[in-house]
């Protein structure tokens, strides 16, 4: 948290409120890739921005998961055509752009640029928080995962809201800055503060990558 970006009065205030302390780092973590989607990592679509250097940064991170056989699962938001035309999803009502993330659609698919593999796991929602209405939690647990290392789209939103659920629901969490991104620089660097503040770790892509890489290896 810098003085410079947010003036020393906040700077004060987050440290006599005691925000900002270190979590802990387990032995079994999981990268959980937060809607690199191509409707959001491009910027052609309604939803999209050129997250070109996040999808990169991203996959270097899941190169340097593979050797420690840590879970990694990718999500997307992803709606039925009822979904996406009516009224039922009353976050569609205030983000109308998304009602294009309809489920077979170009715009849901992973990013091509991503390495996954046929062990990723896939989590589809329907709203910002990987965990809300989702499986994510059962399926960390039952994988015997106690980290969650956030990466993906946006900052702001979906990532937020991810790592917000992680904590409620047990797993400290790690967000590599270069692995997430928004469509502006202001909600993004406002939602790397409050994870900061608040929820996880904001670390740089070269302790995360030195993190998994001091991981057991499994066997060949």
């Amino acid at each position: 948290m810098s003085d410079a970006q947010y003036g020393r009065e906040t700077q004060q205030t987050y440290r006599r409120a005691g925000f900002g302390a270190p979590v802990r780092r387990g032995s079994r973590p999981a990268l959980v890739v937060v809607d690199l989607t191509r409707g959001f990592t491009e910027p052609a679509f309604p939803s999209g921005a050129d997250l070109t250097e996040v999808v990169a940064a991203t996959g270097e991170l899941v190169a340097a998961a593979r050797p420690a056989a840590v879970p990694v699962v990718f999500t997307a938001i992803a709606y039925t055509p009822a979904e996406a035309a009516g009224d039922a999803v009353t976050w569609l009502q205030k983000a109308q752009g998304m009602r294009s993330l309809v489920e077979g659609g170009e715009e849901v698919a992973l990013d091509p640029r991503l390495p996954r593999s046929p062990q990723d796991h896939l989590i589809v929602k329907k709203g910002a928080s990987a965990f809300f209405g989702t499986s994510l939690a059962a399926l960390l647990t039952g994988l015997g995962c106690d980290t969650v290392l956030v990466c993906g789209a946006t900052t702001s939103g979906c990532v937020r809201a991810t790592a917000v659920d992680a904590v409620q629901s047990g797993f400290p969490v790690l967000v590599p800055r270069e692995c997430v991104g928004d469509r502006a620089q202001g909600p993004h660097e406002a939602g790397l503060f409050d994870i900061q503040a608040k929820y996880g770790d904001v670390i740089d892509l070269k302790d995360a990558v030195g993190y998994l890489d001091g991981l057991p290896r499994t066997a060949p």
